[in-house]
């Protein structure tokens, strides 16, 4: 009979920080392995739907089940890329226009520095030469790091759909993997969480890509009525860097504002270009994210930003897309194991949504409709019975009786 050993809190906690630290080296050192592997997991669970399927309703065998649905990936994501090579041919081919522009806002730029900075053009251009030679004393370093970069992009291009192949090929294999590794009695529970799993990644990962395609129509639209020229690829652009959660939305409106002074002339553009980004946000947040990226798990905005953060300093871009749907992952876990359950509690989002005001719905931000039994409101804490309380309860208690 075994019986199990307690240790005290300090022991739990060196243990579990020292766990935790071992995790983040591992995962940082090893980004290259490890991220390729997780992003092809996450493809084979939303190609996982398409693979059943094709099995169930058109008797495919599941060997070319799989490899339809891995062509089918394949040529969604070539789609995609030659569209966008399209739109940027056709703004290189208005490269002369854009140059000229960008020397026309150039010398705005330089006359609202002498005014107020009193920095005249000649002293302006020495410090811009300056800079570009020191940045070409570097340039060796960048040029090989772009190279090493494109490389490993590359190859991940390759392996992540072999990766994917081979993780619906095997998909039994992994899921008896896992149900030995469990006692008999604990694999309604691991179905269970395998099951939540599958749905939490697979409804968020779809709500992504339906968030993607509403923002890049809703921008393109926007960008097209205020005037800017390559309204198509910035709203695309857009989408696609709306994956990235709340990071992602700013760099794809610097890029708008760059790029449609580029081909305009006419400075009011830029404030049409802000307005259309904040109204786009606007929709985003409060009717596609609750419609189709939170449907199946809440996860609260704290540690959404803090997971994203992690994500970056370990794995950069494809980390930061990677940080939400691990969190959905580690939440489901923590929700079925009794121990962790307020860990899964606290990664959560039980805020009132909203409020309603003459018939008027406003976002809620207040505790006082949550599940705890604990009053956050009052400004009265308890205290302990003193003297003076005790001699008041027993004359109360005196002028009862004599009543």
């Amino acid at each position: 009979m075994s019986e199990t050993m307690k240790f005290p809190f300090y022991i739990k906690l060196a243990a579990i920080l020292f766990c935790l630290i071992g995790l983040f080296v591992i995962v940082y050192f090893g980004q290259d392995i490890i991220f390729p592997i997780l992003l092809s997991c996450l493809f084979a669970i939303i190609l996982r739907p398409i693979v059943t399927f094709l099995i169930r309703r058109l008797r495919f065998p599941h060997f070319i089940a799989v490899i339809f649905a891995i062509v089918l990936f394949v040529m969604i994501f070539l789609s995609i890329f030659y569209f966008i090579s399209l739109q940027v041919s056709d703004m290189a081919s208005d490269w002369g226009k854009i140059k000229n522009n960008f020397y026309f806002h150039m010398e705005h730029f330089q006359q609202l520095i002498r005014d107020n900075f009193h920095l005249t053009k000649r002293e302006q251009n020495e410090i811009i030469t300056n800079a570009t030679k020191k940045g070409l004393e570097s340039g060796n370093e960048i040029v090989g790091s772009t190279i090493s970069s494109f490389t490993d992009i590359a190859l991940n291009l390759t392996l992540i759909p072999i990766y994917t192949f081979l993780f619906l090929l095997y998909q039994n294999l992994f899921i008896t993997f896992l149900s030995k590794l469990f006692k008999p009695e604990n694999h309604k529970k691991l179905r269970e969480v395998l099951f939540q799993i599958k749905e939490a990644v697979q409804s968020y990962v779809v709500g992504l890509l339906f968030e993607m395609v509403a923002v890049s129509v809703l921008t393109s639209i926007g960008l097209y009525f205020i005037g800017v020229e390559y309204f198509i690829l910035l709203g695309i652009i857009t989408g696609i860097l709306n994956l990235v959660p709340y990071i992602g939305i700013l760099f794809a409106g610097a890029l708008s504002i760059i790029v449609s002074l580029s081909g305009s002339t006419d400075l009011s553009i830029v404030l049409g270009v802000v307005i259309v980004n904040i109204v786009v946000q606007l929709i985003d947040n409060n009717i596609l994210v609750p419609m189709f990226v939170n449907s199946k798990v809440q996860i609260n905005a704290f540690v959404s930003i803090v997971g994203i953060i992690i994500g970056n300093v370990l794995g950069g871009i494809t980390g930061m897309f990677l940080a939400i749907p691990i969190i959905a992952i580690i939440k489901v876990i923590f929700d079925r194991i009794e121990s962790l359950e307020p860990w899964g509690y606290l990664f959560g989002d039980d805020l009132p949504k909203t409020y309603e005001w003459h018939k008027i719905k406003i976002p809620s931000y207040s505790y006082q409709n949550t599940t705890t039994s604990i009053d956050f409101i009052t400004d009265v804490s308890p205290t302990s019975p003193t003297e003076n309380s005790t001699i008041d309860n027993e004359n109360s208690l005196d002028n009862t009786i004599n009543k």
